[in-house]
């Protein structure tokens, strides 16, 4: 079969759908199927918005002889459209700046740093397992193992590590120093509160090879 030219057919189609005619731009391109007498007509489409949009419309017909039918009409990008960016979720975005007084952050089932409280290792919640669940003090979900590496990582590799110029000044690790309260739990042996009133890091989570020149035996 012979392409057929139905440019004509297919912007007039357009421009009854525009709102108003200058919204159907000059013609872009035509792409034919010639075995199923199909043709994809492309137009600019000049619509407030839909920078760089085409109107898109495919027209065929049923044999050589019959009258192009409009089969369908939308618009679509083009290679240098204007496009929404991809959808990112609330809770990959969210900053703990974010969470102002007020502001409610919907917990998430599926938070794979959580698991039911019924799987807390013991020496998480400081006491036995029997004692765990005589008193009731399960909570409905405790960290998981991934959501501890997670947060290990964070506080390792953060601003109260070892790797930050307050540490590297420092005349002892933290581990050393009275101040220094140790953490409960399987966390114990790598992190501590600081509870020294003019440290930087007072109240603050810091690993145990941490440090500062508020250390209790810092001498000149």
């Amino acid at each position: 079969m012979k392409t057929f030219d139905a440019e004509l057919v297919a912007r007039n189609a357009a421009l009854a759908e525009a709102e108003f005619a200058t919204q159907v731009g000059d013609f872009v391109s035509v792409e034919f199927d010639d075995e199923n007498r199909v043709a994809t007509y492309l137009f600019v489409a000049d619509i407030a918005g839909y920078r760089g949009w085409r109107w898109c419309v495919t027209v065929a017909k049923v044999d050589e002889e019959a009258a192009p039918t409009i089969c369908d009409l939308v618009v679509i990008p083009g290679p240098d459209s204007l496009m929404a960016p991809d959808h990112v979720p609330y809770m990959d975005r969210i900053l703990p700046e974010d969470i102002q007084p007020g502001v409610i952050v919907p917990s998430v089932l599926e938070d794979t740093r959580l698991v039911p409280g019924v799987n807390a290792l013991v020496q998480d919640e400081g006491l036995d397992a029997t004692e765990v669940f005589d008193l009731g003090l399960m909570r409905p979900r405790v960290l998981s193992i991934e959501g501890r590496d997670q947060a290990s990582k964070r506080w390792y590799t953060g601003d109260r590590g070892p790797n930050t110029p307050l540490a590297q000044g420092a005349p002892k690790p933290c581990a050393s120093c009275g101040f220094f309260l140790p953490i409960a739990g399987s966390l114990r042996s790598s992190f501590g509160v600081c509870a020294n009133a003019i440290a930087p890091d007072d109240a603050r989570v810091v690993s145990v090879d941490h440090g500062c020149g508020a250390h209790s035996e810092a001498t000149l």
